[in-house]
C-alpha cells in the first residue's frame, strides 16, 4: 500500500487543517501538530518581520524528508513550509503525524521538524526592529 504524503513549499497561508486531514485515519488515536509561528524576538533582538526564501528544489527535498520519515515510522506524515514575507504570528511550517497512540506520534513529528529544518534548502532572513537584518540558515 502507497500511503499519499502532502508535502509542499507554499507562497500562501498555511492551511492547517488540510495538513491534519491529510494523515487522519480511523486506525489512529493520536494526531499530532506542529506549528510553526513567527516570533517577536530571536537572540535578544526584536523581530518586525521574516522572510523565507527556498532552493527551487526545496519542495522535492521536503517530500523526500515525508517520505523517509513515513517510510522509517510506518505512520502518516505530511509537512507544508510557507516561503515569502511573513509578519509576526504568521505559520512559516505545519507538521502533522498521526499514529494509534500518542508518544509515537509526539515522537515522529519532532523527527520530522528536525529532519525538515537541516536538510530542506530553505533560507530565513530576520528582519529586526533595529532596521538590520540577517540570513539563518545559508
Amino acid at each position: 500500500m502507497t500511503i499519499e504524503l502532502l508535502a509542499k513549499i507554499s507562497s500562501e497561508p498555511l492551511d492547517i487543517t488540510a495538513v491534519e486531514n491529510s494523515v487522519l485515519g480511523p486506525e489512529y488515536g493520536a494526531v499530532v501538530l506542529f506549528s510553526g509561528v513567527v516570533r517577536n524576538h530571536d537572540d535578544g533582538q526584536s523581530v518586525s518581520a521574516l522572510e523565507y526564501q527556498a532552493h527551487p528544489d526545496a519542495e522535492r527535498f521536503l517530500q523526500k524528508c515525508c517520505a523517509e520519515v513515513a517510510s522509517e515510522s510506518g505512520l502518516p506524515v505530511a509537512a507544508v513550509h510557507r516561503v515569502g514575507s511573513l509578519a509576526i504570528g504568521d505559520v512559516a511550517l505545519v507538521a502533522a503525524v498521526a499514529s494509534p497512540h500518542r508518544a509515537e506520534a509526539f515522537s515522529t513529528c519532532a523527527i520530522l521538524v528536525e529532519r525538515i529544518k537541516s536538510e530542506v534548502p530553505i533560507w530565513k532572513r530576520q528582519h529586526f526592529a533595529s532596521g538590520t537584518s540577517e540570513w539563518v540558515g545559508l
